[in-house]
């Protein structure tokens, strides 16, 4: 949906309630990669998870799709609406250095652990792949315009090579909703459904390739799709920013969030 369009329309939903829907949706996903996951485990049926509540576990994981797309969009209104970049990318890269050891914790039940590395990571390289995308943008050399996709690539690969939460599709979605910012709504949303679609299955062919089909991967690939029903509340974001809670609640959250799942999950035995 063009900028334009959106500063036209008092109506509709805030930045501020799609803030907070991100966060929800977020909660929700992690409470069933923590909780329910680690709880379904320990209580499988014929070895296998209890067939009753695996249906209730991916309809909690399909919600927690939509987070990432809404946080995505915001990070990307974020850029175009901060005062300084510079303090944004220092406030992304420092909540990233606290969430990591709360994220290992609450994922795999120890301090460190190198295999994932938490979703400001990801941010924060997609919001440093912006910032010098649209710094080479002001040069119209062929040079500056092999810089931008390069900085693009290495982008992506230290993404992936970092392990960061959604790896390089996290840039690429990221990067995807900077670019259609001001374009049709229906444009945007194919452009992150191919995004998110095909990111992943590139990213898990890498990972996987050899020891599951390409098929296999592209059908379980298909899961982020649902991310798309994010749409539904982006379609009707009115370009006002709303009354919100303060900054430190919102980058807070992420880690005390976790820590309290964890804290659950060993109080009650499963972690």
């Amino acid at each position: 949906m063009a900028g334009s369009q959106k500063d036209e329309r008092k109506y509709g939903l805030t930045g501020a309630v799609l803030k907070n829907i991100a966060y929800v949706t977020m909660f929700i996903d992690h409470f069933f990669a923590v909780v329910f996951l680690n709880y379904m485990r320990l209580h499988p049926v014929d070895g296998r998870w209890d067939p009753q509540l695996e249906p209730v576990y991916r309809a909690g994981r399909a919600v927690g799709r939509i987070s990432f797309v809404l946080f995505t969009f915001l990070i990307v209104e974020g850029f175009f609406y901060t005062r300084s970049r510079v303090w944004f990318l220092m406030r992304l890269f420092l909540f990233a250095l606290l969430s990591e050891i709360p994220f290992d914790l609450a994922l795999s039940g120890t301090v460190w652990d190198w295999s994932g590395q938490n979703v400001y990571w990801t941010l924060f390289l997609g919001v440093l792949v912006l910032t010098l995308w649209d710094y080479l943008s002001h040069y119209g050399s062929v040079w500056a315009t092999a810089g931008r996709y390069l900085v693009l690539s290495a982008g992506c690969l230290a993404a992936f090579l970092c392990s960061t939460d959604y790896r390089f599709m996290g840039i690429l979605l990221i990067f995807a909703m900077y670019q259609t910012r001001e374009k049709d709504g229906g444009v945007q949303f194919m452009a992150v459904g191919l995004v998110m679609l095909f990111g992943t299955w590139g990213s898990n062919l890498i990972r996987y390739g050899g020891r599951i089909t390409a098929d296999v991967l592209f059908w379980s690939s298909m899961r982020e799709m649902y991310g798309l029903l994010a749409f539904l509340f982006i379609f009707l974001y009115n370009g006002e920013k709303g009354r919100q809670f303060p900054k430190a609640f919102y980058y807070g959250f992420y880690p005390v969030h976790l820590l309290l799942l964890f804290g659950i999950a060993k109080v009650i035995g499963i972690m």
